[in-house]
């Protein structure tokens, strides 16, 4: 039956409710156990002990109390025991002591075996005392008075008495429990019989119907006790059954962890615990749940294969389960994603913490066949309250901090409604957005690079604006991230082509030899479509293939370098000058880098812009710069703002400078123009 001390295995506090309610029936049920104990005679007790069929019992009962039944939904705390058939057919054939002995039996030993407190104990022992004698009183009013010396045994005019009797000892056996845990949770009573009384009354009237079986085969020969066993044993064989069937429907086959449908059980009796202490005006404390994916994990499938990665993935999971706290709840939701709920987290800082400390615990080399593996992941953070109120929207909000996380290689993000690409306001951008491609409302701005040592115009980048009917003019970074989870990515990038191209075209025309650039995002070189595109545009206006270029940001090729390969190959194929945009904030090896088919690459504004603050990026900068030149490659310093700045590149020997020291980015008049003066004079060397 239910255990009054399922969350709490300590004693309550001295003077609460509970304490003095544990109190209460402890004593008033030991007082029952002693008074019945001390109306044994020494005839009752010689015949209890010599009688095999009581000590059978007492073994039935024992193995009950220490087995229980446990099925799908149930636990060691509320599940049903075998134990409840024999001690109550010990009652009705031998009385109240005889059942109080061997059930008090049975409960001091489980309780031993599990390492239950002392107080837990007693309490469990006197509780049945109670509802035992309280069914002995029933049988009393029916005139049924059974002993050791004076056996009893059910006919079909005692069988009104005996369900009389076995209905009072479940209800007050219930209501005796189900007290402690309403004072312990401090919910109404009610409410606590509510919550699986259909449950208990079929299951435990169920076993208490036996006993009248037991009692009858019992008295006709003890040889057919053990038969009883039988039934029972298919009972515990097929609750096996369905909580291993009931395990492999909510744990994940490889790893072992719960699977998504167990958290989000978990998680919504996590989130109404936590309703129920708001209510009662406890402590604050909120609901945490993580999403984390692994970086770059792909890679180790397509490498190694599946194999090796499944492994991996069970190795992971291991670190993960021991790395949260007691009662955090680590699942495999598919892939390489994890979710973690944290039932109780004080706030914002105490979450963020375990992050770091689940971060760390992945970072750590994994050696497997001979190999030594570096992994990260990117963790996202949501909480209840503060966030969602709900499992879904709690998941969707840790998905949203997961991929800010991963995009910005930050590591760990709480969910911040201002990068939900999902939010209202950005559902509506989105909007926006798709009719304002229709009305040609996006531009391209232009930027000049410009060669450090001569002041040679090396080329303009195209830089993407949209000019929003309200909002004015809005940069890349409002709308781009938005799109490209899209499919709207695609429509913008062709747009942009098509444009720079049309600009190209118009200088070419005019002889102004000026190599336009864009840039591409990783959508872009899964579009298998990209080369074909660039190729027929080119071909359209009769321009060579040096009059384009393309930017490639470095995160993109060494994330996506499984899929973009081609794409990039293809482009390098026709003659496309590639660049790689804002290198030193991704993970690119000196190998790598040799292999890439780039012309150049951009050294990040990040770093440019403290060239004159910090020794650190000066360090930085100038090792790339060396490594780039070693490479036969071109640098190009990005966010260059002052002359200081310019001098300092060009001590470096970094080739090409990009910046407003230079320009700033120009629409297309603008831009016309400027390339037509800068044309006309002599470059000069930059400042």
């Amino acid at each position: 039956m239910k255990d009054p001390n399922n969350t709490r295995d300590t004693l309550p506090r001295a003077g609460s409710p509970l304490w003095w309610y544990v109190t209460a029936v402890t004593g008033v049920g030991l007082t029952v156990l002693v008074a019945a104990l001390m109306r044994l005679s020494p005839a009752d007790v010689r015949a209890a002990v010599t009688d095999p069929r009581f000590w059978m019992l007492g073994l039935f009962v024992v193995f009950g109390e220490m087995r229980p039944i446990i099925t799908p939904g149930s636990n060691e705390n509320n599940s049903a025991t075998t134990s409840t058939t024999f001690t109550f057919a010990a009652l009705l054939y031998a009385g109240l002591p005889v059942a109080l002995v061997l059930h008090g039996a049975g409960v001091v030993l489980a309780g031993l075996l599990h390492r239950r407190s002392p107080h837990r104990i007693t309490f469990n022992v006197a509780q049945f005392s109670l509802a035992l004698a309280a069914a002995t009183g029933v049988l009393w009013v029916f005139g049924i008075h059974a002993s050791p010396t004076g056996l009893w045994v059910p006919s079909g005019q005692g069988l009104v008495a005996v369900m009389l009797s076995g209905t009072v000892y479940f209800l007050l056996n219930d209501t005796l429990v189900g007290g402690a845990i309403a004072l312990h949770e401090r919910i109404s009573l009610a409410r606590v019989l509510r919550a699986d009384l259909g449950y208990q009354i079929l299951v435990h009237l169920a076993l208490i119907g036996l006993a009248p079986i037991v009692v009858v085969a019992m008295d006709r020969s003890p040889a057919f006790v053990p038969l009883i066993v039988l039934p029972f044993t298919a009972v515990y064989l097929t609750a096996s059954a369905s909580v291993r069937r009931e395990h492999q429907a909510l744990h994940d086959g490889l790893t072992g962890l719960p699977n998504r449908k167990l958290l989000i059980l978990r998680s919504e009796e996590a989130l109404l615990s936590a309703r129920l202490r708001e209510s009662r005006g406890d402590p604050a404390q909120r609901v945490g749940l993580f999403l984390i994916d692994l970086d770059r994990f792909k890679e180790v499938n397509d490498t190694l294969g599946h194999p090796t990665g499944d492994r991996l993935l069970q190795i992971i999971a291991h670190r993960l389960t021991h790395s949260v706290r007691p009662g955090d709840l680590v699942a495999r939701l598919g892939g390489d994603e994890f979710a973690v709920l944290l039932p109780t987290v004080r706030d914002v800082h105490a979450a963020r913490e375990v992050a770091v400390r689940l971060r760390a615990a992945l970072s750590e080399p994994v050696r497997l066949d001979g190999m030594t593996f570096d992994l990260e992941g990117s963790v996202g953070i949501a909480l209840s309250p503060d966030h969602a109120p709900d499992f879904e929207l709690l998941l969707q909000r840790a998905d949203v901090a997961m991929y800010v996380a991963k995009e910005g290689r930050s590591g760990v993000e709480i969910y911040s409604p201002a990068a939900d690409r999902n939010s209202p306001a950005r559902l509506g951008l989105l909007g926006d957005l798709r009719r304002g491609i229709d009305r040609r409302e996006l531009e391209l701005h232009y930027q000049p690079k410009i060669e450090l040592s001569g002041g040679a115009l090396v080329g303009m980048e195209g830089l993407l604006r949209w000019r929003h009917p309200d909002r004015g003019l809005i940069g890349p970074e409002e709308f781009l991230p938005l799109a490209e989870q899209t499919y709207l990515m695609k429509s913008i990038t062709h747009y942009v082509v098509r444009e720079a191209l049309a600009q190209a075209h118009a200088w070419w025309r005019d002889g102004l030899r000026v190599q336009v650039c864009v840039n591409v995002s990783g959508r872009d070189l899964l579009d298998g479509q990209l080369a074909e595109t660039i190729t027929a545009e080119l071909m359209e206006r009769s321009l060579p293939s040096a009059a384009f270029g393309l930017e490639i940001t470095e995160r993109i090729l060494m994330n996506e370098s499984a899929y973009a390969s081609e794409t990039v190959k293809a482009l390098a194929g026709l003659g496309i000058p590639l660049s790689l945009d804002d290198f030193g904030t991704g993970y690119s090896s000196l190998i790598r880098l040799k292999r890439l088919p780039v012309e150049e690459v951009k050294i990040d504004a990040s770093f440019v812009r403290r060239l004159t603050e910090s020794g650190d990026d000066v360090v930085i900068v100038r090792s790339i710069v060396d490594l780039v030149r070693t490479l036969g490659l071109r640098s190009v310093a990005e966010g260059v703002e002052d002359a200081r700045t310019a001098r300092i590149l060009r001590d470096m020997r970094c080739d090409v400078a990009q910046g407003w020291h230079f320009g700033r980015p120009m629409d297309s008049a603008a831009a016309t123009e400027w390339v037509r003066g800068r044309l006309r004079r002599a470059p000069e060397p930059a400042a």
